[in-house]
């Protein structure tokens, strides 16, 4: 059974994820230690809230010096979740400039409604057309909905990386990837069935 740490830094309840992540198999630890993350085969990085501040409490808790130790150096499984697939990125303008995690070329800025019906915060259920051969995507149809609640998107700088798109303000990266790094806009652990065989996937990977 996979152990999934849960990066706590303060800003969410985690308790649905784990709630997810227990459903789907794994065996979740939700935590900040470092001791936690280094014993984990799966880690998982929840988020909501705003980058900058988010980004202030990963740095606090040195929680980006044992991320970048595990997910880059023992190369351990990575899922980022909404406001945690867009720490991925170099930098984030959400709160004033960031710099982010940096493992995702990109920058994380503010959706751009093209029509009076979009509206910010998209909030709500919406499609996401997967890339062929996205590990993710094993068993999900194409342009299936998935739950958002997010007013900022990742725009990534290699087209490579975007294995998922959603039809919304002119279409955004709704799941990204590089090797055994992965991020979704939208939240798995409250898409339902589908969510959850998302998370089966990274389980698995």
């Amino acid at each position: 059974m996979n152990k999934v740490a849960i990066v706590d830094y303060g800003m969410c309840n985690l308790d649905s994820v784990a709630r997810a992540v227990e459903e789907c198999g794994g065996r979740p630890v939700v935590t900040d230690r470092a001791s936690d993350l280094a014993q984990a085969n799966r880690i998982i990085l929840p988020g909501v809230g705003s980058f900058a501040d988010g980004m202030a409490r990963i740095r606090e808790r040195k929680l980006d010096e044992i991320l970048k130790e595990q997910v880059l150096g023992q190369r351990i499984p990575f899922l980022g979740i909404c406001l945690g697939m867009q720490f991925l990125a170099a930098k984030g303008w959400e709160g004033g400039e960031t710099q982010g995690l940096g493992w995702i070329e990109g920058e994380v800025k503010k959706l751009a409604p093209q029509s009076p019906s979009e509206r910010i915060p998209h909030i709500g259920w919406n499609e996401v057309a997967w890339e062929d051969g996205c590990p993710l995507s094993r068993g999900i149809p194409q342009n299936k909905d998935f739950y958002f609640v997010h007013s900022f998107h990742l725009a990534c700088g290699r087209p490579q990386d975007v294995l998922g798109r959603t039809p919304f303000c002119g279409g955004f990266a709704s799941v990204v990837g590089r090797g055994h790094i992965f991020g979704v806009q939208f939240h798995p652990e409250k898409s339902q069935k589908l969510g959850l065989q998302v998370m089966r996937n990274f389980l698995a990977y």
